[in-house]
């Protein structure tokens, strides 16, 4: 099951996280988010224990959106050793999210 990040537990979570770390940006309004999420819910599964994959919600977490500049959502942000590695904007296929995660671990 994806992770819950917030802006109460995303450095702890993310930043200091001992795995590569890929977070979504999203919203429940948002359509294009709610296509990712069954993809996103998938890949949390598979990669269990090797990467951490979890959503954020931008309308509950506003200070986590503001400081990585989200301007768009789905927005997803692939994090290892506390630092941005990689950046993707709108609904993406799995076979690409994938290929990121496979790529930082």
């Amino acid at each position: 099951m994806a992770l819950a990040f917030t802006d109460v537990n995303f450095e702890n979570e993310v930043l200091n996280s001992e795995v590569p770390v890929l977070v979504d940006f999203y919203a429940d309004w948002c359509g294009p988010c709610k296509m990712m999420s069954p993809v996103i819910e998938e890949l949390s599964t598979l990669y269990e224990g090797k990467a951490k994959i979890g959503k954020l919600n931008v309308d509950q977490n506003g200070a986590t959106a503001q400081k990585y500049k989200v301007m768009s959502i789905p927005t997803i942000l692939l994090i290892k050793g506390g630092e941005v590695v990689d950046t993707l904007v709108g609904a993406v296929p799995k076979q690409q999210l994938e290929a990121k995660i496979k790529s930082v671990l």
